[in-house]
């Protein structure tokens, strides 16, 4: 037989107050009776445009409202006269621009030996490192016999220039112009100016700063330390590009898949949903450049090897805000937009939008297999759209499942309304979502037990503990809230024949810009680190296996929040031989438990622990203290197929086992 690797996670969950004293838990694991296929899309991430996740973060266009395109056209910018110059004229026109989804430019006209000098702030301001190249670029024409010159100057928070460049030779047609600029310091509040000198009109638009350094290098490609800690999660799967903004407040402002294709210029900015979504945290600025866009998020999947998982709006307006819907006899555009995207995604290259896939550099399909109809609707205005679109994609795509909405919450009348419809049309998928206290999650692991084994397979697709309570400033992302996420998680995979996708949302937040937390990754504008929750994610995510193995745990009463105790899960990675077993615990002392591997007959020397914890329920990670609770591996040899383990307090452990059955 080859060696099986045993992996035990246990998890000690929280409660305040002085450890009972307790007998050993017995935990006995039948690794000779495998059961059902465990999803490789199990556990996943879900990417939203909020918390100025895309533009100002995972995005790292540097220059704020690059296309004059916000509702205040200058918002992001400041306008002065450089020294010893006359003062140009400033206005914002639309007669003949770059491209007419993006109309609006600036038309600088210069008196003799005139000047104009645009300086603009940035996300939080514009972020550079010291020796690193920043491409600038800016789309102008000139009608000027001698063409004024545009100079470019990373000016650092001090006042101090950081770096420059010059672009000479302006024509009189619509040209893009690029100097690479190397910064000498790093500042994270810089200023980028450009600062146009000469005779004559000059007409700007698409003022575009971007680090040379990206993911893969790519030209305009993504933020290279975020996109890292998400491929350290080795997700299955990647949902995008929502969440609420799917939907819109208005379905005018929803999010259309295909004004995100492309080339930049020609992709339409949209005000973000969650620009005026919470009084208490306003956004004025924040709006939808879409140099993150549908082929963007593809590319990502596959740069992770993670299935793509899009959710399209369903022609139901944000049913927390209006609610508008698209009559029935008019949703026609809706379905087609997911029959275009599918071809998008895997059409041959002789195919229309196989064709505009090609086009963009990737001849090759992106192998879509899943997409959500809808995002958190609920209803029967819902029900019966979601059974229109699965009229026609199943008959004209039977191999994409198809994920529906079970509403917002977890267990209200919405929800129970919502089930028995969706079983009664054959959904592939039911999206569930759950934000609330650590409770609910200590006393969920169980929630899957009963559910039907016949279908449909459950999405839990949004899920986050809050400290607090829901949309409240006061959310952290705490060691205790991370725990009680890592007991539920034990649940998921335990029923992993009901439970084939599952992700903690919101994905990431910026620490000055925030809408919403907790967040499962934080960043600033250069830094960015893991939470607890995020290193949860990772030790299940990264441990998964591939089929179920039964786990009985005895001598305690079943754990919940009021009664603190061992939750445990077990799986079988049949392609490496490896058994995997996951245990949580929620007692807030030390504990040792009795584990008993049934059908093993021997357990080899190299197994090591890999153990996450803190003393302190309201530890957190920070930008200065990214490690506070992050693994720590050690080397372990147990005694045989039976043995006992001493799990500290508040803790995850993960075992791994060489095994012979």
């Amino acid at each position: 037989m080859r060696p099986v690797i045993l992996l035990l996670v246990a998890v000690l969950s929280p409660l305040l107050g002085a450890a009972p004293s307790r007998a050993a838990v017995r935990i006995e694991v039948a690794a000779d009776r495998p059961g059902a296929a465990v999803s490789p899309t199990m556990w996943g991430v879900f990417f939203e445009d909020i918390n100025y996740g895309a533009d100002g973060g995972l995005y790292p266009e540097r220059v704020k409202n690059r296309s004059f395109e916000f509702a205040d056209p200058m918002m992001g910018w400041t306008i002065s006269t450089p020294v010893g110059k006359g003062m140009g004229a400033v206005t914002v026109a639309s007669t003949s621009p770059l491209h007419a989804k993006n109309p609006k430019f600036l038309r600088l006209e210069l008196p003799q030996n005139g000047g104009v000098r645009l300086a603009n702030e940035g996300f939080f301001g514009v972020a550079v490192e010291k020796g690193e190249r920043y491409r600038f670029s800016i789309a102008c024409r000139c009608d000027a016999a001698v063409p004024p010159e545009i100079e470019v100057t990373i000016l650092g928070k001090e006042g101090r220039p950081l770096g420059s460049g010059v672009i000479r030779g302006l024509q009189p047609g619509w040209k893009s112009r690029e100097v690479m600029v190397r910064s000498t310091a790093t500042d994270p509040k810089a200023r980028l100016v450009v600062t146009v000198t000469g005779t004559g009109n000059v007409d700007l638009d698409m003022v575009s700063l971007f680090p040379v350094k990206t993911w893969k290098d790519r030209a305009g490609g993504l933020r290279s330390d975020m996109v890292q800690l998400l491929a350290d999660l080795k997700p299955g799967f990647i949902r995008f590009p929502g969440g609420c903004i799917v939907e819109g407040h208005h379905l005018a402002l929803r999010y259309q898949w295909k004004e995100t294709i492309g080339p930049i210029s020609e992709r339409k900015l949209l005000v973000n949903r969650w620009n005026s979504e919470f009084k208490h945290r306003p956004a004025p600025d924040y709006y939808q450049s879409f140099g993150l866009g549908f082929f963007e998020y593809f590319q990502l999947c596959e740069d992770l090897g993670s299935e793509p998982l899009p959710i399209l709006n369903c022609g139901m307006a944000c049913q927390f805000n209006t609610g508008e819907l698209v009559p029935m006899n008019e949703l026609e555009p809706y379905l087609q937009d997911a029959l275009d995207l599918i071809e998008f995604a895997n059409g041959p290259t002789s195919s229309p939008w196989g064709q505009r896939r090609a086009a963009m550099g990737h001849p090759e399909p992106f192998g879509l297999k899943m997409i959500g109809i809808g995002n958190e609707q609920w209803g029967p205005q819902y029900v019966e759209r979601y059974a229109a679109f699965s009229k026609v994609l199943k008959a004209r795509h039977p191999e994409i499942r198809l994920i529906a909405s079970a509403g917002p919450r977890p267990a209200d009348d919405l929800f129970h309304f919502l089930w028995p419809k969706l079983r009664e049309l054959r959904a592939d998928i039911v999206d569930e979502h759950c934000y609330d206290r650590p409770a609910w999650f200590f006393d969920s692991a169980s929630r899957y037990d009963g559910y039907d084994r016949a279908g449909p397979k459950v999405f839990m697709g949004e899920y986050a503990a809050q400290s607090d309570k829901v949309v409240s400033v006061l959310n952290r992302n705490n060691w205790e809230c991370a725990l009680a996420e890592a007991a539920f998680m034990t649940g998921l995979e335990r029923n992993a024949d009901v439970v084939v996708t599952s992700s903690y949302a919101p994905l990431f937040g910026h620490e000055e810009g925030w809408q919403w937390r907790p967040n499962l990754i934080w960043a600033d504008n250069l830094r960015s680190y893991g939470t607890p929750n995020y290193y949860v994610q990772q030790l299940f995510s990264r441990n998964r296996g591939d089929r179920m193995v039964p786990v009985a745990i005895q001598g305690q009463v079943p754990a919940t929040a009021a009664a603190p105790g061992l939750y445990a899960s077990a799986t079988r990675d049949d392609s490496a031989g490896e058994l995997i077993l996951k245990v949580v615990n929620s007692a807030p002392g030390a504990v040792k438990a009795e584990i008993a591997l049934t059908g093993i007959r021997r357990v080899g020397r190299a197994g090591k622990a890999i153990i996450l914890r803190s003393d302190d329920l309201r530890a957190e990670n920070s930008l200065e203290q990214p490690q506070r609770v992050a693994p720590v591996t050690e080397t372990w040899r147990p005694t045989g197929p039976v043995f006992i383990r001493e799990f500290p307090k508040w803790s995850m452990t993960v075992l791994r086992l060489p095994v012979k059955r």
